[in-house]
């Protein structure tokens, strides 16, 4: 269920993206319509990332068929590493529509990824 919820949102966040992004300008949008716009890169970020370490995942099992205790990550465990490294693009963008996405800036989103993946891998 989980798989289709976030095939669906993804196709949505693209076309209402896509939408969005033909239809307005920078100087013309409500800054609500920036949020949203953020919002969306997100949704899409976080569909595409889901099923690509998923696949990914899948795949490291298949070529590791000998060791049993090395096993793919389920949809929802890559959906939540997806959900941390979803959101990095998505400040970072934020952080250079404001010029500050300098090289420390950067480094402290690099971190913050670190910390929060290490969080998700301990927990059981």
């Amino acid at each position: 269920m989980l798989g289709k919820v976030l095939a669906v949102s993804t196709l949505c966040a693209f076309v209402l993206l896509s939408a969005l992004t033909q239809s307005t300008t920078p100087s013309s949008i409500h800054p609500i319509g920036i949020l949203f716009v953020f919002i969306l890169l997100y949704a899409l970020a976080l569909g595409v990332l889901t099923f690509f370490i998923f696949s990914i995942s899948q795949v490291i099992a298949k070529l590791r068929k000998s060791d049993p205790t090395k096993s793919a990550l389920t949809l929802k465990r890559a959906y939540l590493y997806a959900s941390v490294i979803a959101l990095a693009p998505v400040m970072i963008a934020g952080m250079a529509s404001i010029g500050r996405a300098g090289f420390y800036e950067v480094l402290l989103v690099v971190a913050f990824e670190a910390v929060a993946c290490f969080y998700i891998s301990r927990q059981r």
